[in-house]
C-alpha cells in the first residue's frame, strides 16, 4: 500500500502519521493561566531537540474553533511551566486532561491530581509523575496553513523520582522499567513499556 499525501486531506494525513510514528512520548504540560489557575494538557508531537541549550520541542495545534490552545498562550507569557513524563498509573487522568475547557478552567479538578513543591520553580509539579522538567519558553515558529505552533522549551532543572534512579560509577542511570512511561499510539490507543533491553553499541 502506497499513500500519496498530495491526494489526501490534512486530517487523513494526521491520522496516518499518528498511527505510524509509534510509540510517541507524551509531554504532560502544567502551566499557569493569567489568573493564577493551572492548566494541564498532554501533547504527543514532542521530543528533545538540543542538549546545549537543553531544549524540548512540542507541537501545538489550535482549539476546535481556531483559538490558540491555553498551553501555548501560557508558554508565550514567559512564566515557568512543567513538562511531565507520565507513567501507566496516570493513563486515565492524562486522557481526561485532553478535554477542551474554557480558559481558566483547570483540568486538575477532573481527577483531583495531587501536586508537590518544585523547588526553584514558581509552580508545582504533579506528585505522581516520575519525571518533571521545569521549563521556560525559548522560541517558537509557525508552520503550515493552519499555523501549527512549534514551541521550544528550555529545561531549567529536572526532577526524577529517587525510586527510578540507579547510580553506576557516579553516573545517574534512569531505570526505564520503573518509570514505565506512557506512550501515544494512533486514535485512542496508548502503550506502556513491556520490557527494556540493552544492545552493544558499535565501536
Amino acid at each position: 500500500m502506497i499513500v500519496n499525501f498530495d491526494n489526501i486531506s490534512s486530517s487523513s494525513g494526521y491520522h496516518l502519521l499518528t498511527q505510524t510514528i509509534i510509540p510517541r512520548p507524551i509531554a504532560w504540560i502544567l502551566s499557569e493561566n493569567d489568573d493564577k489557575t493551572l492548566n494541564l494538557a498532554p501533547f504527543s508531537f514532542f521530543n528533545a531537540v538540543c542538549s546545549d541549550p537543553p531544549l524540548l520541542m512540542v507541537s501545538i495545534g489550535k482549539k476546535p474553533h481556531g483559538e490558540i490552545k491555553d498551553t501555548r498562550r501560557n508558554m508565550l507569557s514567559g512564566r515557568d511551566f512543567v513538562v511531565h513524563i507520565a507513567n501507566l498509573k496516570e493513563a486515565q487522568a492524562l486522557s481526561h486532561s485532553a478535554a477542551t475547557l474554557d480558559y481558566g478552567d483547570s483540568e486538575l479538578a477532573i481527577d483531583d491530581l495531587p501536586l508537590a513543591d518544585f523547588d526553584g520553580c514558581s509552580i508545582s509539579r504533579l506528585a505522581g509523575a516520575p519525571i518533571a522538567y521545569h521549563c521556560k519558553f525559548y522560541d517558537s515558529h509557525l508552520i503550515g496553513p493552519d499555523e501549527q505552533a512549534i514551541m521550544y522549551a528550555e529545561v531549567i532543572q529536572l526532577y526524577v523520582d529517587d525510586n527510578v534512579v540507579n547510580k553506576v560509577d557516579d553516573r545517574i542511570v534512569i531505570d526505564p522499567d520503573r518509570v514505565n512511561p506512557l506512550s501515544r499510539l494512533g486514535g485512542a490507543n496508548y502503550g506502556a513499556l513491556d520490557k527494556s533491553f540493552s544492545l552493544v553499541r558499535p565501536k
